[in-house]
């Protein structure tokens, strides 16, 4: 459905100094192109390009305003908006100008409700997309396609092809992907019975951390046995004086 007017003016290309005055005086260069006509160099209010993209998604239309006769009355989708990479502020806009009374492409955030039988099992709901393309008049366009989840068990899965849209707005998929799906519950692995003898045979025994070694025997020398063994006189032969 329609969302507002845009107000725009044509603009110059060069030099390059114009697109960076247009900046500073609040307004966005932009290029408003379509089927069957020349990409024309415009700019647009910066304020009502900002609150045109926060209330609305791209897909919605706008229909410009200008003192401009070629210009005036146009209806327009955001094709792609360029934006500083720090900051976010929007740098440059394209639009595509659409005729109301032809089917057109474009991509719908999906909206997941419900809550799924999975979940309440421990499972982990998974988005696998987060918007799909449709089909229809640009007037029908939808803000959000709607994808209850609430029958999704575990390891379930549900596909493009399941979603139910409204009215005239046909989904255009080339194969049928998964859209959603539910994750088993993630378990930490138990140690094994083997894993847990082997620790347990390894500590059976050990001296307690910080205590002292085990003293001697008694009665025991220090050095007793390399002496013994030092004093000890090889047996001599029998026969021998």
């Amino acid at each position: 459905m329609e969302t507002g007017e845009l107000n725009c003016e044509k603009r110059a290309v060069k030099p390059r100094s114009v697109t960076n005055g247009l900046r500073r005086e609040g307004r966005i260069p932009a290029v408003l192109y379509g089927p069957g006509a020349e990409p024309t160099p415009i700019s647009v209010s910066g304020a009502e390009l900002r609150t045109r993209l926060s209330a609305a998604s791209h897909a919605r239309i706008v229909r410009l305003k200008s003192g401009a006769s070629e210009l005036d009355g146009r209806h327009v989708i955001f094709k792609e908006v360029q934006r500083a990479p720090v900051s976010g502020e929007v740098l440059h806009a394209d639009l595509y100008e659409v005729d109301l009374k032809r089917a057109i492409q474009v991509e719908v955030p999906l909206k997941f409700t419900g809550r799924a039988k999975g979940v309440a099992d421990g499972g982990i709901l998974q988005p696998l997309v987060r918007a799909m393309t449709v089909e229809c008049l640009p007037l029908e366009i939808p803000e959000t396609i709607e994808v209850d989840v609430t029958e999704l068990g575990v390891h379930d899965v549900i596909h493009v092809s399941a979603i139910k849209t409204a009215g005239n707005v046909k989904a255009i998929f080339d194969s049928d992907y998964a859209v959603v799906s539910v994750l088993p519950p993630t378990v930490a692995e138990a140690p094994t019975a083997a894993a847990v003898a082997a620790e347990g045979a390894a500590v059976e025994g050990a001296p307690a951390e910080g205590a002292p070694a085990a003293a001697p025997a008694e009665g025991a020398k220090e050095g007793a046995a390399p002496a013994a063994a030092a004093g000890a006189k090889k047996a001599e032969p029998a026969g021998k004086k």
